[in-house]
């Protein structure tokens, strides 16, 4: 597992696809560095956002859903948002890493989400949802004129 851990790791900064099969590896530190690899890619495909998409959905482990949560959230695609919403349904660590991962999104259906985590039983989740929610309500950058030389 950690030649192929490796392996992954330096695909993440390189052009190359990452192979779709890491994701089905039967070690759960593979399918982690898989997904947040995947989060560093430039032009993640379809077919890798779906493949982040069921992981966080679905995989057993909760440390592979998180990181695909997150690494959704660094993509930022539309593909990912109903799954990033549903993440705030799960364990306290991926609705935390949900609500970080909405701020990518632009979408009405963060602000409501977010508004419904200010009332999450974690307290962290509460705070992130505030600190996003007040950072969205900055409506304009204020105009102080030309700067001085």
């Amino acid at each position: 597992p950690e030649v192929r851990k490796r392996a992954i790791e330096l695909l993440a900064k390189r052009p190359e696809e990452i192979p779709l099969n890491v994701f089905d590896d039967g070690d759960s530190l593979v399918v982690e560095t898989a997904c947040w690899a995947a989060g560093e890619k430039e032009n993640p495909t379809h077919e890798l956002i779906n493949q982040l998409c069921f992981i966080a959905d679905s995989h057993t482990d909760q440390l592979c859903r998180e990181a695909a949560v997150a690494a959704l959230g660094s993509i930022g695609s539309p593909m990912g948002l109903e799954t990033v919403l549903e993440a705030l349904k799960d364990k306290p660590a991926i609705r935390r890493r949900a609500a970080i991962a909405l701020a990518a999104f632009d979408d009405p259906k963060v602000d409501e989400a977010l508004k419904k985590s200010l009332n999450d039983r974690d307290w962290q989740v509460r705070q992130i949802a505030e600190d996003l929610l007040d950072a969205s309500r900055v409506i304009s950058p204020v105009d102080i004129g030309p700067r001085p030389h």
